[in-house]
């Protein structure tokens, strides 16, 4: 089992950058796909960013469309912690934003939040103009 803690989440301008923080504890973090998704209000919630603890490079990642280019993901394996840097904020960033984790079979990519069965609480991401 897997418990996951976000931290990281702030008001900023329009343009500002953040950094998001997903502690994990668990043993078994190594063979998990993990995720940030995020859920705006009266929005669904949506992928931003998938790793692949398995993979040690960024051939193991994946991007939404709106993040390509201005989020990156990364995680530190020694710390157990997933993070997601976030550069060129706009104001339709503003969500909370969740980081998931759960093993998926047939890789991870194209996952939707149904498949992640592991949540943290979130952290509110405000970005004002």
């Amino acid at each position: 089992t897997l418990e996951l803690m976000e931290s990281g989440g702030d008001s900023v301008e329009v343009g500002g950058s953040l950094r998001l923080s997903c502690q994990v504890v668990g043993s078994t973090y190594r063979y998990y796909c993990m995720g940030w998704f995020r859920q705006a209000p009266g929005k669904e919630r949506e992928e931003v960013a998938l790793i692949d603890n398995d993979i040690d490079d960024d051939a193991g990642t994946e991007y939404a469309e709106f993040a390509k280019g201005r989020f990156h993901i990364s995680k530190d394996s020694a710390k157990k912690t997933l993070y997601l840097e976030m550069n060129s904020l706009k104001s339709e960033d503003t969500a909370i934003y969740y980081c998931a984790a759960d093993r998926v079979d047939g890789g991870c990519f194209s996952l939707t939040p149904a498949d992640f069965g592991y949540w943290g609480q979130g952290t509110q991401v405000t970005v004002s103009p």
